[in-house]
């Protein structure tokens, strides 16, 4: 049984001639059995592979089954019109024929210098060619026997060209202006032209060396005979004025097709449009689609032959392969690197100005095409997928960190068409590449839109949902890094021109976008603190700019600024929280009564400080960024802390009042007498001032240090710009002068009130007791005479010691311990002449001395310290007057002195 028997529609892919191309396709398929023929008989083993079983792969290809006559018992193919495969339908073909010029010889007088060509007559030229046309019988039977009847009685000898060109070429500005062709008399050379109607026709000019013109001539096309004895015929040539000045012989040879018999199955076919049908058929048999481009085996031996065997330019079989691809391109390797290949042969021909008209035409919509399939690689560079039907990714994956196999030759192909290191090609190419950005961008911000959007006020502001939205900002961020990286990547396997710079060019666009949405973002959803989500965001944003300067990618102009974005929320949040301990300060009017705590202070200033600290904490993320910020949070904190001191005063406002008596006070630098009236009754320390002053101690020793070493750590990063890193520390340290003043001046109105106890009764005043003594009173009868003082010092001893806590303990009693050595230096100073006083005040001094140093041994034990029980300075100056004085020998007090 025949090959063609077995279920022919099964094992091929038919198609049905339209019956508007039948005659043609039969012509063309008739033209690929001669050839097979021919190379078959010279021994081709492709060509038997279209012969075998009655020629059924060129039938098949061709859709000719119901054309042709089927043997006796075959069916005719019933072939569905409506196949899924992708097919290419012929398009309307404008080519009437072919028109292949060569001339023979020329016989010309020499003539006045005519204006060249396209002078201001050529149009009047035109219209009498056009008149021409119509009247072409006759006009040239009568110049046609006027030149065989007349000679011309000179000859030119100046050698002279003949340029020849379509009308419709001069007429179609959408195509690139082309040259004329230039043939020479007698030379041989020929070329071939095609024109598209009936009525066009083909302009000749003759030209002498210097490029004047001599003559013109018209042939219209509809003249054109088929007939080979006609071929070679002499043409008049004209000047502008109309007078015929010559003759060209010209051999032309025309394949015409008339608009008339070109839907009927008669008239001669062209070998371009057979070639198109073949290109076409061949299409059809190897299934051609987007992912199936090239066309291999025996079909690509058959197109081969039957371009060079009838004649068809190498550039037509590329531009038609081409425009066939360009129907179904995508952005992939396969179709990049096949559209790359048949244009560089293509770029070449037309370099050398060898493309005829109509190749022009079809590589200029081949570029249209090319064009936009190179913008669809570039502004989809990360989004290429060569397992894609249309060449594109459909879901937004992973962001690609290696350039797709597309991109390499779609880089050679822009570089065919343009000269890459033209301004214009690279601006095109940076603006394809911004693009991609610009998309990339928006499929990355799609999670966000609802943040910034004109219905985000309907969304509860609750926690969860304030910290989901800060955390798609943030992956925002990481995720727009991540491109950049890639870019970065991919730029480095130089792919790209050099003049591309990748990464700088996407990062533009990323880092504009990023700050566009993070603005609209913070202002709809704006950061009342810095909370965690807050800060990581925050950390997000400043590493995302570290980053771009870390991949020298060039400061963009509105783009990502982290600082400029969050400063003013930072200067809100400080000032919030300096409002915030303020108003508890402010509070804060009684002490807390029954909450005592570890150190015996005040609960209420050891939560404030505790506060401070917690606050400080938070803005940790922003001071490791910017240093400058701790210059503001210093002058803050300096504000509360001097409202907490101003609040504890407050608090302990009754126990300070009659200390405040002891306290001289400077306003405008004058000093102000209190003339508020003493009290007669002995002062007690009470409870209520030992937590004061222990809050002020710890304070200046411990709560404050903490905080200023917190400030002074974070300063340490500022930048040394002008002076601001030496003003970082001014606020810290009037807290320490203003805390140790206050703690001075409380605790030596202390002293002063346990002093002025001492005053209040005649038999324990000190100065009193010395006035009293006589010379001749020994150590006891001193002793005697201080016995009430020494009580009621060691009941002040006690009293200190129930109330503060050791080291205030210790400053007080040593305080009370000078002054009381101050009354005997005083008595000393105003009594240096007389010496009945000295031994009393020796006598004293010791007293004082085991009083003081005794009491606190026993009250403290081993808390204290060897330079605790030392004398005070008083007391060391008022035994240095003793000493001075001149000793007597003799005399047994002076042992005492010693």
């Amino acid at each position: 049984m025949p090959y063609w028997q077995n279920n022919m529609s099964d094992d091929l892919h038919h198609y049905n001639a339209s019956g508007q191309y039948a005659w043609q396709t039969l012509i063309a398929y008739d033209a690929c059995i001669r050839l097979c023929l021919y190379a078959w008989a010279r021994g081709c083993p492709e060509a038997p592979e279209f012969l075998r079983d009655e020629c059924l792969l060129l039938r098949s290809a061709f859709g000719l089954h119901k054309f042709l006559l089927q043997p006796r018992g075959v069916q005719p193919v019933e072939v569905s019109t409506t196949k899924s495969v992708e097919q290419v339908s012929l398009k309307a073909k404008k080519i009437v024929g072919k028109i292949r010029v060569e001339v023979k010889k020329l016989r010309i007088i020499p003539r006045r210098k005519l204006r060249s060509m396209y002078s201001q007559r050529s149009a009047m030229y035109m219209q009498v060619g056009a008149e021409y046309v119509r009247h072409v019988s006759s006009l040239v039977k009568t110049g046609m026997n006027s030149l065989k009847i007349g000679s011309f009685p000179v000859a030119s000898e100046e050698p002279l060209s003949c340029l020849f060109q379509l009308k419709s070429a001069t007429e179609d500005t959408k195509v690139e202006p082309s040259s004329a062709i230039c043939l020479h008399p007698g030379g041989g050379d020929y070329h071939v032209f095609f024109p598209e109607t009936e009525g066009d026709a083909l302009l000749v000019e003759v030209q002498d060396k210097k490029k004047l013109v001599q003559g013109r001539a018209t042939i219209p096309v509809s003249s054109l005979s088929d007939n080979p004895n006609e071929r070679i015929r002499w043409w008049p040539i004209y000047h502008e004025d109309e007078e015929c000045v010559g003759k060209i012989q010209l051999s032309i040879g025309s394949t015409i097709t008339s608009d008339e018999t070109s839907q009927i199955k008669s008239g001669p076919v062209v070998e371009t449009l057979a070639y198109d049908l073949l290109l076409e058929a061949s299409m059809r048999a190897q299934c051609f689609h987007s992912r199936n481009l090239r066309l291999q085996g025996p079909w690509q031996w058959l197109l081969t032959e039957f371009a060079d065997y009838y004649g068809v330019s190498d550039s037509y079989t590329k531009l038609r392969y081409l425009l066939h691809v360009m129907n179904v391109a995508t952005p992939t390797k396969d179709c990049l690197e096949l559209v790359n290949e048949l244009l560089v042969p293509i770029l070449k021909a037309r370099n050398e100005k060898s493309l005829t008209r109509q190749e022009k035409g079809i590589l200029l919509g081949c570029e249209t095409q090319i064009e936009s399939l190179l913008a669809n690689a570039f502004e989809n560079y990360k989004s290429l997928d060569e397992k894609s039907p249309t060449g594109l990714a459909d879901l937004f994956g992973p962001t690609q960190e290696t350039a797709a196999p597309a991109l390499a030759p779609a880089v050679q192909v822009y570089t065919l068409l343009h000269d890459i290191l033209s301004p214009d090609a690279q601006t095109t190419l940076r603006n394809y590449l911004q693009t991609a950005a610009r998309k990339r961008c928006r499929k990355h911000m799609i999670e966000t839109d609802e943040f910034v959007s004109n219905n985000s006020e309907g969304f509860l502001l609750d926690s969860i949902t304030i910290s989901t939205a800060y955390l798609k900002m943030k992956n925002l961020c990481t995720n727009i890094s991540k491109e950049i990286q890639a870019d970065i990547k991919i730029h480095n396997q130089h792919i790209l021109p050099s003049s591309i710079d990748l990464s700088n060019i996407t990062a533009e666009v990323y880092s504009t976008e990023l700050c566009k949405r993070l603005t609209s973002f913070l202002a709809a959803w704006p950061p009342s603190c810095p909370a965690s989500h807050v800060n990581e965001l925050l950390i997000a944003i400043a590493d995302f700019e570290r980053d771009l300067e870390s991949w020298n990618i060039s400061p963009v102009q509105g783009g990502v600024d982290s600082r400029s974005l969050f400063h003013n929320y930072i200067m809100v949040w400080v000032e919030d929280m300096q409002l915030k301990l303020l108003d508890l300060c402010k509070a804060e009017k009684v002490p807390w009564s029954g909450v005592t705590t570890n150190h015996s202070t005040s609960p209420f200033a050891e939560e404030m400080y505790e506060k401070i600290k917690d606050s400080l904490i938070g803005y940790e993320v922003v001071i490791n960024r910017w240093p400058q910020y701790s210059l503001v949070l210093e002058n803050a904190v300096a504000n509360v802390e001097r409202a907490i001191i101003k609040a504890l005063e407050k608090q302990y406002n009754d126990i300070l009042t009659p200390l405040k008596d002891s306290i001289p006070k400077r306003l405008n630098m004058h000093v102000q007498k209190l003339t508020r009236r003493q009290s007669t009754a002995l002062y007690s320390v009470p409870s209520q001032l030992g937590i004061f002053l222990n809050t002020v101690k710890r304070i200046l020793d411990a709560l404050h240090c903490r905080v200023e070493d917190v400030l002074k750590s974070w300063a340490a990063c500022l930048p040394i710009t002008g002076d601001k890193k030496s003003l970082f520390g001014e606020q810290m340290n009037g807290i320490t002068v203003m805390l140790r003043t206050k703690y001075k001046n409380y605790l030596q109105a202390t002293v002063e009130k346990l002093v002025n106890n001492t005053q209040a009764n005649r038999n324990t005043r000190l100065k009193r007791i010395l006035e009293e003594i006589k010379e001749e009173d020994g150590e006891a009868e001193i002793r005697e005479r201080m016995q009430m003082l020494s009580s009621q010092l060691i009941d002040s001893i006690s009293n200190i010691n129930e109330v503060f806590k050791s080291r205030i303990f210790v400053a007080t009693c040593r305080g009370f311990w000078d002054r009381m050595g101050q009354i005997v230096l005083k008595f000393l100073e105003g009594r240096k002449e007389n010496r009945v006083w000295y031994n009393g005040s020796y006598y004293a001094l010791g007293i004082l001395d085991d009083t003081f140093a005794s009491q606190m041994q026993r009250l403290q034990g081993n808390q204290l310290q060897e330079k605790d029980v030392e004398p005070p300075r008083s007391v060391i100056e008022a035994r240095s007057i003793l000493c001075r004085e001149p000793a007597n020998a003799t005399d047994s007090s002076t042992y005492f002195y010693v």
